[in-house]
């Protein structure tokens, strides 16, 4: 017995060997395909897939002509789960690879780096079956126009597909051309933007009836909009805020103030370690669809912030602070540039890839980590049935304010705070010793300047000089890397490289997060760049026929169609961030074409605003800029950084900052208004300004709503 005890460590030992090598061994004999000399981890992932994949490029795109095959082409992201269901049942299935690789041309694309290519395709889908999703497949004749779509098939489903679309353009090819024009012709004229020659005019009116008709869509009980699944908007709701305090719309204000604590106590925010997930499968905001992105915390922080500053709930500074701790330890770079996303995925203790695991937990895991705390514990978090997800698993919410729950279980507010901190501590902890969920590394441009953003407006709400710091670093990582040649930008950084041009929503968001920084600065380097990337904008992606911005370059590769992005989702759409960054350049700069042409782009959509406001809160933001009071507050003088971070931090919606130390600033909103001998503020309309004040409360005075 002695000699077999010693002899069975020996044989476990060449077992694990043995089972490593054959491991390493298969792996190593797996053949890459063309993805493998990709920089997106999206892509990579795919890189050894039996599919023969292509990167979605004009060598590609020749190709296929010149095999006369059909293109299939598969767009998704690092963080889609179903992407990842679909790789592992269809595309890592050989018999699948062989119908695809002897009958078509294959192509991958991330939609985040090429969401040029994603809209055109997701536009045919939705054209064809009324929805979208990702992932989104799509088969295309050989010089792109598509004749099928759909999203996420089965195995047996994408196999029919794939045999009966081959089938017919080999035996009938004239029905397969004839659908795909039709198809092209209506993706051209879908989203098509007609100049409105009438007078631009808008009323306070008109914005309030646009409210009453989103009203019908909103959810009072949870918050958000009516039902499930739930998705944050940040930018609609940071709209209806500023709604509430212009307009005194108590019953918005209230709906708001619940939206954002039904979201902040939801599961859809992280308790442990903080930020959000992308979105929730209930009408509670409770169990999310786990995937972090970067642009929904990015905004989500630029929300809380200013929410703050309305009201200074303690609440909303809790999840700022927690929030952007989270994207300072996960999704940021050491050159100060900010990730995409982490996964929802990741392994479970088997070693098997699974949705949500790393952020479940189980009563004996918590009873054990957490001892005599856990009955507080888990009235706190609600380990019950209201926050039972399945299979014995629970996903952390909350449904009660610190002061009820200290209040109903005679504990101190500050007794439950030092519990709570506990608590996130020994969670953390023992979360990180699970399988962490893949980060997608890449970098892109405009979602950088919407987490440059979200920091500066933390910074105005908090004070903490740490976020400026996140914000200044970023927009100078921007500069230098992302910059080329007489302000045009690229879309993404990856391993050191840029490799695609930037599309009008980076543009967009970089100089909406330049005029910010300038706000806060009073560094005029951060208004040229702004209006340098704006006039690139002009020459590059201006249609003088309509007066909006194309989503494309014209120096890019031509699609099947050249699109405009107007209807603000998620993240507000390119033009409407541009159009009222032109209304603030028009301000600083008194230039007559920036004002008009803003008011022309908003005029080209007002009937759209007004029949479906919800898809439109950033035009409406725009339009409240005409209707209401606006103004230009000009700190100038030797103390002008020192009185501005007084007045930035205030919840100020309708105002444009800018200042100065020096006499001699070429911008014409500061003309004349330098006195070295004291530090004086102008409230302005329209450059006419009242006279100045050196005392800020009796400046801002002189704001109204």
């Amino acid at each position: 017995m002695k000699a077999a005890t010693k002899i069975l460590p020996v044989l476990l030992l060449m077992l694990f060997i043995i089972n490593s090598c054959s491991k390493k061994k298969s792996l190593n004999d797996k053949k890459s395909n063309a993805l493998i000399h990709e920089t997106s981890p999206y892509l990579l992932q795919h890189a050894y897939n039996p599919v023969n994949w292509k990167a979605w490029n004009t060598k590609t795109l020749e190709l296929a002509k010149k095999e006369n095959k059909l293109l299939v082409i598969s767009v998704g992201y690092s963080a889609c789960h179903w992407c990842h269901v679909m790789e592992e049942e269809s595309f890592e299935n050989d018999s699948i690879a062989k119908i695809m690789n002897d009958n078509f041309i294959n192509i991958k694309v991330d939609r985040e780096e090429r969401p040029d290519v994603d809209k055109v395709y997701m536009n045919a889908v939705q054209l064809m079956t009324g929805s979208g999703g990702w992932p989104l497949n799509c088969i295309a004749l050989p010089d792109g126009r598509p004749i099928f779509g759909g999203t996420y098939f089965t195995k047996e489903q994408w196999s029919k597909v794939l045999t009966s679309i081959s089938k017919l353009y080999n035996e009938e090819p004239e029905k397969a051309i004839k659908f795909a024009e039709n198809l092209t012709k209506g993706i051209q004229e879908s989203e098509l933007i007609t100049l409105n020659k009438e007078v631009p005019s808008f009323s306070d009116k008109e914005v309030s009836l646009s409210i009453e008709v989103w009203k019908e869509q909103i959810d009072t009980v949870f918050g958000g909009f009516k039902g499930a699944p739930k998705f944050p908007m940040p930018n609609s709701l940071e709209f209806l805020l500023r709604y509430s305090h212009q307009f005194n719309d108590k019953k918005i204000e209230d709906y708001l103030n619940t939206t954002l604590t039904k979201i902040a106590y939801g599961g859809i925010y992280d308790h442990v370690s903080g930020g959000f997930s992308r979105y929730s499968v209930d009408e509670k905001w409770h169990i999310p669809h786990f995937e972090k992105m970067l642009y929904d915390n990015a905004q989500l922080v630029s929300l809380y912030s200013k929410a703050y500053l309305k009201n200074k709930n303690e609440l909303y500074k809790n999840i700022v602070f927690e929030t952007l701790n989270f994207i300072k330890e996960e999704l940021t770079a050491k050159n100060g540039a900010f990730y995409s996303s982490l996964d929802a995925d990741s392994k479970n203790e088997l070693g098997v890839k699974e949705e949500g695991v790393f952020y479940e937990w189980k009563v004996e895991e918590l009873k054990k980590l957490l001892g005599s705390d856990f009955n507080l514990f888990k009235d706190f978090y609600n380990i019950n049935d209201y926050g039972f997800w399945e299979n014995d698993k629970y996903v952390l919410i909350r449904n009660k304010s610190k002061v009820t729950f200290a209040k109903e279980q005679k504990i101190t507010i500050s007794e439950l705070n030092s519990k709570v901190s506990k608590w996130r501590k020994i969670l953390k902890n023992a979360r990180n010793k699970r399988s962490k969920p893949n980060l997608d590394d890449k970098v892109l441009t405009s979602w950088n300047a919407l987490m440059a953003q979200g920091y500066i407006d933390a910074y105005r709400a908090f004070g903490d000089e740490e976020f400026l710091t996140a914000a200044l670093t970023n927009a100078n990582f921007l500069l230098k890397h992302q910059l080329k040649k007489e302000y045009s930008l690229y879309r993404n950084f990856k391993n050191g490289k840029s490799t695609i041009n930037a599309y009008s929503e980076d543009y967009a968001t970089v100089i909406n997060a330049f005029i910010s920084l300038y706000e806060v600065t009073l560094d005029e380097k951060w208004l040229t760049s702004a209006k340098n990337l704006l006039d690139h904008l002009f020459v590059n992606f201006f249609d003088k026929k309509n007066k909006m911005f194309h989503f494309t370059s014209k120096e890019d590769e031509n699609l099947i169609a050249r699109k405009y992005e107007v209807v603000d989702g998620v993240i507000p759409s390119s033009n409407s961030i541009i159009a009222n960054s032109l209304f603030k350049l028009g301000h600083y700069y008194s230039d007559k074409n920036y004002l008009e042409t803003s008011e022309q782009m908003l005029n080209n959509l007002k009937d759209d605003v007004q029949l479906n406001p919800a898809n439109y809160s950033n035009w409406l933001n725009l339009m409240t800029n005409f209707v209401k009071p606006y103004y230009e507050v000009v700190v100038a003088g030797n103390n002008s950084s020192e009185v501005n971070k007084e007045l930035i931090n205030n919840y100020f919606p309708n105002i444009l900052i800018a200042g100065t130390a020096l006499e001699n600033s070429t911008l014409p909103l500061l003309s004349y208004k330098f006195n070295e001998d004291k530090t004086l503020i102008y409230v302005c309309v329209n450059g006419t300004c009242k006279m100045p004040e050196t005392n800020m409360k009796k400046a801002l005075e002189n704001i109204k709503k």
